[in-house]
This record gives structure tokens, sequence and C-alpha cells, in this order.
């Protein structure tokens, strides 16, 4: 039975590894064209790991799981100025 996850609950309640073997698959299951160059997604994951509204995988101005959004080449960075 699967338990009942609130927005505010759900990090703590769902297993790191779980998450993150989704977002791979999530992020492999992206055709070619609409995924982010290696070089550029490692550009964009390094500006977000300096960003102070990273936190446990997410970003606090938008709530998106951050390794996906950088994947995704016609993403932006969501601060109000925009890091990448």
């Amino acid at each position: 039975m699967m338990k009942h996850l609130c927005k505010r609950c759900f990090f703590a309640e769902l297993d790191p590894n779980g998450i993150y073997r989704e977002i791979s698959d999530l992020i492999a299951a992206l055709p070619d064209e609409k995924r982010t160059e290696e070089k550029e997604y490692r550009r964009r994951l390094e500006l977000c790991g300096e960003c102070s509204s990273l936190g446990a995988g997410t970003c606090g101005k938008c709530g998106c799981f951050v390794e996906l959004r950088a994947a995704k080449k016609d993403m932006h960075c969501p601060h109000e100025i925009s890091k990448w």
C-alpha cells in the first residue's frame, strides 16, 4: 500500500535512491533533440550547485528536480536573475 505523501513531507518520506533512479530514467527517456548536451548539462548543474535556492535536489524557486530541469534543452533557470 502506497503512503499518502503531501508536498511538505514528500522528500522526508521517499527513498533518495528511488528518486535518483526515477530522475535518471526520465532523463534517459528524453529524445536526443530535447536533451541538453553533456557539457552544458554539467555547467548548469555546477551553477545550480552554487545557488542558495538549491535544497535536497530541488529548486527553491520553482520546486523542480534540478537534474531533470537542467537536462531539458529548452528549460532555463527560474531564478529572478537567471543563472543559465
